[in-house]
């Protein structure tokens, strides 16, 4: 008896759905889309920089190190050049005493004293050396204002190996007296000279008081130096 076996049956290919269709023809445009754009991203990318080596070399060949820059200026460009004010140094006591002038003293002073050397100050200090020694000797005794303090000598009348010492026992004595607190307060606010002046003549500094300031001159007080050695 002859079996018959009937082959299985094989799915029937179905024309695709129009939907199926159109779904992937938008998917093979938007690939392609893409692709274009990453083309076009790759073609307008900037190169990557020059490597070291490449730096160096390029320098090598221009003939500059790698630590100068060259610029070319554009043709008509003028050069200016650039003024600057002039910063002159304020002398100290070195500066002062190669100076070897009256009012070099006065600085002199002002300075070790911690007093503001401004011009009312030094003027004070100049006419105060006037009246005790008078301006063609005012290095007298290398003790210009006759100062007691440390000098050996009674009412002002010793003397100093050299008139940078006097300079010192000058501001010593004048910091140190309770007496010149008033000079002290004068000249450290840098007030005006008749107020400071007003309180040498009350001081104990002269026991004449410079007669109140009768005999007090306010010409100016002429430069001078010193001899050789006094300072």
């Amino acid at each position: 008896m002859n079996s018959y076996h009937q082959p299985p049956l094989r799915p029937v290919a179905r024309p695709a759905s129009r939907r199926a269709r159109l779904t992937r023809r938008i998917l093979a445009v938007a690939a392609g889309a893409a692709a274009l754009a990453l083309a076009s991203l790759t073609a307008i990318a900037p190169p990557p920089p020059p490597s070291q080596d490449e730096l160096l070399a390029a320098s090598s060949a221009s003939g500059s190190t790698a630590s100068e820059q060259v610029f070319d200026l554009p043709a008509g460009f003028a050069q200016s050049s650039i003024t600057r004010d002039s910063v002159a140094a304020v002398p100290g006591v070195q500066g002062l005493a190669q100076g070897r002038t009256n009012r070099d003293w006065a600085e002199l002073v002002l300075l070790l004293g911690d007093f503001p050397r401004t011009d009312d100050n030094i003027t004070v200090m100049m006419r105060w050396m006037r009246q005790e020694n008078g301006p063609d000797d005012w290095w007298n005794r290398n003790n210009p204002l006759n100062n007691g303090w440390g000098s050996g000598g009674n009412s002002g009348l010793g003397s100093y190996d050299n008139l940078v010492i006097a300079a010192e026992n000058a501001a010593e004595a004048l910091r140190s007296n309770p007496g010149y607190s008033a000079i002290v307060a004068g000249f450290s606010s840098s007030a005006p000279t008749a107020q400071i002046e007003q309180a040498i003549w009350a001081s104990p500094w002269a026991t004449s008081h410079y007669a109140n300031g009768s005999h007090w001159s306010y010409t100016p007080v002429p430069v001078i130096e010193s001899p050789a050695g006094t300072w």
